[in-house]
């Protein structure tokens, strides 16, 4: 956990968590930090990083593809993350409309998240050339 939080770091949390327990683990959001872009309800996937208090839209920088699921409150630059982008910001890729970017979002939810970034092959209307064409640009 990272951001706007009281302690931020590494936190281990049992198989099923969901955002809101990796909240409560750092100690809660800073005073006067928004969360309501933050989806507190999403099961978290092993090693995923949640970025608290940034504007949204802002992916966070990770060699592992970390969330952006809020940010630092910098800009920072690095791949969309698959687990948590919003359908606005899916949207903002290329040949990414907003009917794509539900069906992303829609997969994500009932499939428990992205493993891994040739999940997306199985979005419906996914095809060879827009995965070529998205797999550089977005992180699990």
């Amino acid at each position: 956990m990272s951001g706007k939080v009281r302690r931020p770091g590494i936190h281990r949390l049992p198989s099923g968590a969901r955002v809101a327990d990796a909240l409560r683990a750092a100690g809660g959001a800073r005073p006067g930090i928004d969360l309501a872009g933050l989806n507190r309800a999403r099961v978290l996937m092993d090693g995923e990083q949640i970025v608290v208090g940034a504007p949204p839209g802002l992916p966070a920088a990770s060699g592992t593809g970390a969330a952006a699921t809020g940010g630092s409150g910098s800009p920072t630059t690095g791949p969309v993350s698959l687990n948590s982008a919003t359908v606005e910001q899916l949207d903002t890729l290329p040949g990414v409309g907003p009917v794509l970017a539900q069906h992303i979002v829609d997969y994500r939810t009932q499939h428990g998240g992205f493993r891994s970034v040739d999940e997306l092959r199985e979005v419906n209307g996914i095809g060879d050339r827009r995965f070529a064409d998205l797999q550089p640009l977005v992180g699990p």
